[in-house]
């Protein structure tokens, strides 16, 4: 651990503070609000504008200190965004109880810094949810802090396409995009459905209505869509009267536990089940299969990590939960699938997604920072903040597989067992 002396910049000071209270050494540069600066001068740098950031992070010594100090503006990264982010990751993901740290070996740096005080106010930005969790109130409350924060913003984060979940990239050609990459993702959705004109299809959290509107004029359905975002709906609903699609495309605010519209052909929940939970999840799953006819498809594409976390009897608020999905939960595939097979589901294919969504949300990362100012007008200079640091960092844990997403195909079979499957997989996976 470093030692500091009477004349050690506030810089030296910070970084031993921090290699204290965070327990883990600091393994970047680190500038101080006078303008000192200590470590390694050909890292990345953390910027600490304010004292109100060490007091944020004496207080959580985690992750969620750390974000509330980015998103607050009172901390800043300098450099590379994902070389910061894969330094910082011991940091981020240790979470040392207060009471325990050894505040006495630092009392004097405290003092000297200004930095003790009472427990700063979370940014604006942070998200509370109320009442009885994945009730229907409260994931109404917890769709719409994530999604009602404006349409025009989203546009700039994901690109003409509004498509919020990973693309499919196909080609490494020059002049091969973001756009084309989601195209090719909802062509391949509609392909693994093995969509007819005629066919009935339900998109459950349907989004901004890329998909349906996709199934809808390239492959002649007609679709039922829902979402809990009124702005989705809205704006998905502009977008397929102006397509003309309004007598194949339905777009309604509704709930799954509220469904009574089958039986459909296909079903395709894409993005939606990690607003579920893993707790409901088999009624979810049980609720869609009622809506299928014998022999319908059900395409789940779905984040998930690779194993459940450990257990831990006083585990501190996330990032992600606080500012980004409240509620929100991530299952290994094989619970996923265990669950799919209790609802009377037969599972045919697993395709991991997991570098595909890598790719998209560098492409995501790089539209927000080229139109940064016009997001944060939208929003908040936080609100942008909060976006840009979740994906970054969903974009590393992805490409160092802490994370993954997969499409899940599975099937209502017939009372028989007739599954109405081809034979091989040729006829849906390019």
């Amino acid at each position: 651990m470093p030692t500091t002396t009477p004349h050690s910049t506030v810089a030296t000071r910070l970084s031993s503070l921090l290699e204290t209270v965070l327990q883990t050494p600091i393994p970047v540069r680190i500038r101080a609000w006078d303008g000192s600066t200590a470590g390694p001068a050909d890292a990345p740098t953390l910027i600490i504008r304010h004292k109100r950031a060490m007091r944020r992070i004496l207080w959580q010594p985690n992750e969620l200190g750390l974000a509330r100090g980015y998103i607050a503006g009172e901390l800043e990264l300098e450099g590379d965004i994902y070389d910061a982010l894969d330094r910082l990751q011991a940091l981020v993901w240790r979470s040392p109880d207060v009471k325990d740290l050894p505040f006495h070996t630092v009392a004097a740096d405290l003092v000297r810094l200004g930095v003790l005080g009472t427990q700063p106010k979370p940014p604006p930005e942070e998200m509370q949810v109320t009442g009885t969790r994945h009730s229907k109130r409260r994931d109404r409350q917890a769709v719409s802090q994530h999604y009602d924060v404006g349409n025009e913003f989203y546009r700039i984060v994901l690109g003409e396409s509004m498509v919020y979940s990973c693309a499919y990239w196909t080609s490494d050609e020059p002049g091969y995009g973001l756009a084309d990459a989601q195209r090719d993702k909802l062509d391949l959705i509609c392909r693994k459905l093995d969509l007819e004109p005629g066919m009935r299809l339900l998109d459950v959290g349907c989004g901004w209505g890329s998909l349906a509107m996709h199934a809808a004029r390239e492959y002649g359905v007609s679709v039922l869509g829902i979402t809990l975002s009124g702005e989705q709906a809205d704006y998905a609903r502009k977008q397929v009267a102006e397509a003309g699609l309004t007598d194949q495309v339905e777009i309604r605010i509704q709930d799954y536990r509220d469904l009574d519209d089958g039986p459909f052909d296909a079903i395709s929940s894409v993005g939606m089940a990690e607003h579920v939970g893993t707790g409901p999840y088999k009624e979810y799953a049980e609720i869609l299969h009622g809506q299928l006819k014998p022999g319908g498809r059900l395409l789940n594409h779905q984040i998930g990590r690779l194993r459940l976390p450990d257990k831990q009897p006083h585990q501190p608020r996330s990032f992600i939960d606080s500012y980004v999905f409240p509620d929100g939960e991530l299952a290994p595939i094989g619970t996923t699938v265990g669950l799919l097979e209790e609802a009377g589901f037969e599972v045919r294919d697993v395709h991991a997604l997991r570098e595909h969504y890598a790719r998209t949300l560098r492409a995501w990362v790089a539209n927000l920072e080229s139109d940064w100012s016009a997001a944060v007008r939208l929003t908040s200079p936080g609100r942008a903040r909060v976006w840009r640091l979740y994906m970054a960092a969903s974009a590393l844990a992805f490409e160092q597989a802490r994370i993954n997403v997969n499409q899940v195909l599975a099937v209502k079979t017939h009372r028989n067992g007739v599954s109405d499957m081809p034979p091989t997989r040729s006829g849906f996976i390019a």
